[in-house]
């Protein structure tokens, strides 16, 4: 195991402990997995990461055979790859061999230290092909701690961030479910904008198709720099820029591999194989959010294959649409524009908070930057 040397420069007031030294580690032990069950018997089984969601505890399966236990409260940390993700026991819970349960007097202050640790695991990782860490290894792991007074003050200012994150995340869940009923709402004509009365008609897609080419690009190395953006259907959208393109104008993108996923560009831009482009006779927009709306049914219905499945294109094209006037189908396509609009401001200002929040927790945490001493904590 490679271990911290002795750090030089410790801030003034602060000493260097080991996470051992400060806090109670206890690691996890699976019950036998014939006492595992769904219907809530017993304690939670929180065995590693997917068992831990936005930092919490969740509780997936339950077991009757208790082994280990963590209290409500506790710090739950997965020991096994992905090494490293930290949460808060939501519950009472049982904890298997992929966790550890930690507690401290100084809870707080350690909480965002191992937070702040989440990436540098792998230095302690151990093995080829599954890595783990085992309690020594957890125990050795060095870190600064200032005064109680100081941790306070810390504790006090990231969790202002992460107060500010929590919201904006709540903020963006409520606006994708405004949206979400808006597009259900809307564009099935169950609620008509006022001054529109015509009868919708329902049209097959393939009859609404101008045009559809696929691409035999591979993939694509990111380049920085690159000026076209690049749809990558792995990761479900335009993550990526590249010196060339494919198509230029206002498309719709639909992977057809895998998984339904469709997309909307006006401009020039690439995209991998496995993907249809197509342009149509309707508002481009209006049929995005359609597909968008549908793409639950399409996976279950629209796929066939054995192995990687693959969208089916006559049950593609013989999608129904239904489509009200164009100057209707205009004003939908606006107020759900809009929506997105709202939605992706606010994901961009979480961006920025979230990156406020890690330069801030790189730096107080190591007390690179200090907190004044006059600075008002919440009791």
């Amino acid at each position: 195991m490679k271990t911290d040397k002795p750090q030089k420069n410790i801030p003034n007031g602060w000493q260097q402990v080991k996470l051992g030294d400060v806090s109670n580690i206890k690691m996890g032990q699976s019950p036998l997995s014939s006492a595992y069950n769904e219907i809530k018997k017993g304690l939670p089984l929180i065995q590693g990461n997917n068992d831990i969601k936005n930092k919490k505890t969740v509780g997936n399966i339950w077991t009757n055979e208790i082994t280990k236990t963590a209290e409500k409260g506790e710090l739950i940390l997965t020991v096994r790859a992905p090494v490293g993700a930290i949460g808060i026991a939501h519950d009472k819970i049982c904890i298997g061999r992929g966790v550890c349960a930690i507690e401290s007097k100084y809870k707080p202050f350690i909480w965002h230290f191992l937070n702040y640790f989440e990436y540098k695991w792998n230095t302690l990782e151990q093995g080829s092909t599954f890595t783990a860490v085992n309690s020594s290894d957890i125990k050795k792991i060095k870190l600064l701690l200032p005064s109680l007074s100081e941790q306070n003050r810390i504790v006090s200012v990231l969790e202002t961030w992460d107060n500010v994150i929590e919201n904006l995340n709540k903020k963006i869940e409520i606006k994708k479910q405004i949206k979400k009923g808006l597009m259900q709402d809307l564009l099935t004509g169950k609620n008509r904008l006022n001054g529109f009365r015509d009868k919708w008609e329902a049209e097959k897609l393939g009859n609404l198709i101008i045009k559809q080419e696929k691409t035999s690009r591979q993939s694509s190395t990111s380049l920085d720099k690159g000026k076209y953006p690049f749809f990558n259907n792995s990761s479900k959208g335009f993550d990526q820029y590249i010196n060339d393109f494919d198509f230029d104008g206002e498309m719709l993108i639909a992977n057809t591999g895998g998984v339904a996923y469709f997309d909307y560009y006006v401009g020039k831009f690439a995209v991998m194989s496995d993907c249809l482009v197509f342009t149509t006779k309707q508002n481009c927009k209006f049929l995005f959010y359609n597909l968008k709306r549908l793409e639950s049914l399409i996976n279950h219905e629209g796929f066939t294959g054995s192995g990687i499945k693959h969208l089916d294109k006559k049950f593609f094209s013989k999608l129904k649409i239904e489509l009200p006037s164009t100057k209707e189908q205009n004003a939908i396509a606006e107020i759900l524009t809009k929506a997105d609009e709202e939605i992706i401001g606010l994901q961009k200002k979480l961006s920025i908070i979230k990156e406020q929040k890690k330069y801030l927790l790189n730096n107080l945490i190591t007390g690179a930057i200090r907190t004044p001493e006059n600075l008002s904590v919440k009791s």
